[in-house]
């Protein structure tokens, strides 16, 4: 089982042709509400894509909530462990998209309650799964926690740290696997080569480029992964498609590597629809993608 412990919202998505300055209001192109938060993105990623997995998290009390459930559960998703805090708004991401990249305005809401205490309350779900995928939309303190927990009953951890929160190292340590982009990558550890950074954290640093592929270290050398292209539409969501794609090859038995290029054709079919999980494939999909090897268990 894995487990995703994060965020679930609901996605607010603006197109434009141009951003507005400071104090300007200018048309946009389309609007559209669309199911998002990272957590539970990486949910439905992964859900898709054949794993067996359970979401735990927070909405508010509110039609987002009610909805945002019901999306993870038609997606395949476990939504017993989700708590619904009455008297709270659902957390919501407020998109502008521009030329096919975004920009984000987050909004925690509920998420905030994904408490320690609120881990207590589930941790027996939490200890039934073999993997946890979580991210920075949930309290710090709440992410120490469920790394400290993986580390204690061999828990294997897929850690994407975005939105960019400072972390006492001593627990990046503990993750078994480390996915920032470049940005939060500079964020994390400074301006260190990108080759002698991935050096002193071997098969467990993963910095992810956008259109320009991964770079990991394999424990021989630092080793390019290029994208796989195709067109964008959107690339909201993109990253955390990644991230579940990423666990489900892992948690089928397939090797560091194996699971970096089937997460890699994952990411570059999610671009090529609009929506955080709009585009996120099926396995169907994925097994379709000419690039797709036939030997990954799956």
């Amino acid at each position: 089982m894995i487990g995703v412990i994060g965020s679930i919202s609901t996605d607010f998505v603006v197109t434009t042709n141009r951003v507005p300055k400071q104090g300007e209001t200018v048309y946009g192109q389309a609007f559209e509400t669309t199911f998002g938060g990272k957590g539970a993105n990486q949910a439905v990623a992964a859900a898709r894509l054949g794993g067996q997995v359970q979401m735990f998290g927070c909405v508010g009390g509110d039609q987002f909530g009610q909805e945002t459930k019901a999306n993870l559960a038609r997606n395949g998703v476990d939504v017993t462990a989700v708590k619904t805090i009455e008297n709270t708004t659902t957390g919501s991401a407020h998109i502008t998209v521009f030329e096919g990249d975004n920009a984000i305005v987050y909004v925690p809401g509920a998420n905030q309650e994904v408490t320690i205490d609120y881990l207590k309350s589930v941790e027996a779900d939490l200890l039934a799964c073999t993997y946890f995928v979580i991210q920075n939309e949930i309290p710090m303190p709440s992410i120490q926690y469920l790394i400290d927990l993986a580390d204690t009953h061999d828990i294997k951890v897929t850690y994407d740290p975005a939105p960019f929160i400072e972390i006492d190292k001593a627990y990046l340590e503990k993750v078994d696997y480390l996915l920032p982009n470049e940005t939060e990558a500079k964020e994390m550890f400074g301006d260190l080569d990108t080759d002698v950074l991935l050096g002193q954290y071997p098969a467990q640093l993963l910095v992810t480029m956008g259109g320009d592929g991964v770079r990991y270290h394999d424990g021989e050398a630092a080793v390019h992964v290029p994208a796989i292209k195709g067109n964008v539409v959107d690339t909201t969501g993109a990253g955390d498609t990644f991230s579940g794609a990423f666990t489900v090859a892992l948690s089928k038995g397939n090797s560091l590597a194996d699971a970096i290029q089937f997460a890699s054709i994952a990411g570059s079919l999610s671009v090529q629809k609009f929506g955080a999980q709009g585009g996120m494939p099926t396995i169907d999909a994925l097994k379709a993608h000419e690039k797709f090897n036939d030997s990954w268990k799956v």
